[in-house]
């Protein structure tokens, strides 16, 4: 059953965004606030769906835009962790769903109403603001994602989706994914996927358990990525100083 999450600026749910808005504007929404905890490929909208309800991930929790390619496939754009939200950021009135939005990595996450985020928006410019530079932010990591995937190697590709993933889990060098949820990231074939997988092990950049990746060599694994999360980052520095996620930050 959701909860209601704690409502002073001291407990506030461990999101990011959350966390960057000043008192008055947490307090808009704070009462709106419910906390759920998400399980893997739990299902938050489908195309078609009417956007209802803002999705904050907290913690460890990662979310996954999957978009529906002509073959079968799904094709994951973008994840979001705890920097920022899905569903009804600027937008105002129906909207409908484009992409399937799942959980990826479980965790808490907190869920507002769009209508009562649209009501607090039209009372507080800051809060309006906040909310619609994160929706550049976003945009900028859908742009980066589209010129990753067409100009990276899947060895760069595969790099950089490890390190995005274990940025934002805080379980140390163990992050969370499969071969089959990485070949989805990656949008190839699981063959592809173990291929790479087994160059990496070999080298001993990492090692692979059940449901899980072990990072044996960070240093490594940033060398053979492309820099496509950097530039994520220095956009969100920008836009939101202090929303995106660094290595190590706890709970």
């Amino acid at each position: 059953m959701p909860t209601r999450p704690s409502g002073t600026a001291g407990e506030r749910p461990f999101n990011n965004l959350l966390r960057r808005l000043n008192d008055a504007d947490y307090a808009l929404i704070a009462p709106h606030l419910a906390a759920t905890d998400g399980s893997p490929n739990d299902l938050l909208y489908s195309p078609g769906d009417n956007v209802e309800t803002v999705h904050f991930p907290c913690g460890p929790s990662l979310v996954s835009y999957m978009v529906a390619g002509e073959d079968g496939r799904d094709v994951e754009t973008i994840l979001i962790g705890r920097e920022g939200a899905v569903g009804g950021i600027v937008s105002q009135g129906f909207l409908p769903a484009y992409t399937r939005i799942i959980v990826k990595f479980a965790g808490p996450i907190v869920r507002l109403p769009v209508n009562k985020l649209d009501a607090a928006k039209a009372g507080s410019g800051t809060l309006s603001n906040i909310f619609a530079r994160y929706a550049d932010c976003m945009l900028a990591q859908i742009f980066q994602s589209t010129a990753c995937n067409a100009i990276h190697s899947i060895e760069q590709r595969t790099a950089k989706w490890i390190i995005s993933a274990m940025e934002r889990t805080d379980d140390g060098d163990t992050v969370p994914l499969t071969h089959e949820q990485l070949s989805t990231l990656l949008g190839v074939g699981r063959s592809y996927t173990s291929r790479v997988i087994q160059t990496f092990k070999a080298e001993g950049t990492l090692e692979t358990r059940r449901g899980s990746i072990l990072v044996r060599n960070a240093i490594e694994l940033r060398n053979r990525s492309c820099r496509c999360n950097e530039a994520v980052k220095g956009h969100f520095e920008e836009v939101l100083r202090g929303v995106y996620p660094e290595p190590g930050m706890g709970n």
